[in-house]
């Protein structure tokens, strides 16, 4: 009797088994339900939303398709797609190359932004010194010198300008600016009686800075009279 009623216990527990077993699994399919009617509605609504969308897009497509009808067939359209597709690596490494250069810019654009302000506020400077107004009128010269001097006066320009320079080099000497400097002033300040006679002239000759002027005088007379011998 007792081992019956232990087999009536053990097959109950193991109907109770199944029975939660089954329970279990039915709730999972209820649950896959739900979760299938819900993407389905989902779904059912991205379509819907969608489909003026698309229709939209079509007619747009087909609009301009019908506008570039005359310089555009599809075989056109399907070579250019297919170089795009043989491409598309080399097309990823150019947009990497991009987005390294973006990367660049960001870095360096406070760099930027401190030499451009460091370069605008020398030019402000610059133009406060009158550098541009310098250089505004040495265009004018050059102009001038375009304007009035021939092909011919530049090429002699160019043979010369050893000599010109050398010159230029001996007149910048101070002992012949002093002198320039000295007989300007004299010119400039300096009145002379309109009326000198010989013996003024003559005893000036006493002295002796005046006879050392008048001996370097000769000398620069006779200097360009032999010059004048010579090229003849």
């Amino acid at each position: 009797m007792d081992q019956v009623m232990m087999d009536q216990t053990l097959a109950l527990e193991e109907l109770n088994r199944k029975v939660d077993t089954l329970t279990t699994q039915v709730a999972f399919l209820a649950e896959e339900a739900r979760v299938e009617q819900r993407r389905r509605q989902e779904w059912d609504e991205l379509k819907s939303d969608l489909t003026p969308v698309a229709s939209e897009v079509y007619q747009l497509s087909v609009r301009q398709l019908d506008e570039i009808e005359n310089y555009v067939q599809l075989e056109d359209i399907i070579r250019v797609s297919k170089r795009l597709m043989r491409n598309t690596r080399n097309i990823e490494q150019m947009l990497d190359q991009l987005e390294s250069l973006a990367d660049l810019t960001r870095e360096f654009g406070p760099i930027s932004d401190g030499v451009f302000l460091s370069v605008m506020t020398r030019l402000d400077e610059m133009e406060r010194k009158g550098y541009f107004a310098f250089l505004q009128g040495g265009m004018e010269i050059m102009d001038q010198i375009v304007t009035n001097f021939s092909e011919e006066d530049v090429r002699q320009l160019g043979e010369n300008i050893v000599l010109i320079l050398e010159t230029v080099k001996e007149m910048t000497q101070p002992e012949i600016m002093t002198l320039l400097s000295s007989s300007a002033h004299v010119i400039r300040e300096d009145d002379v009686p309109e009326d000198v006679s010989m013996f003024a002239i003559l005893r000036q000759l006493n002295d002796p800075a005046v006879r050392r002027g008048l001996a370097k005088t000769l000398n620069v007379l006779k200097t360009v009279s032999e010059s004048q011998v010579s090229k003849n």
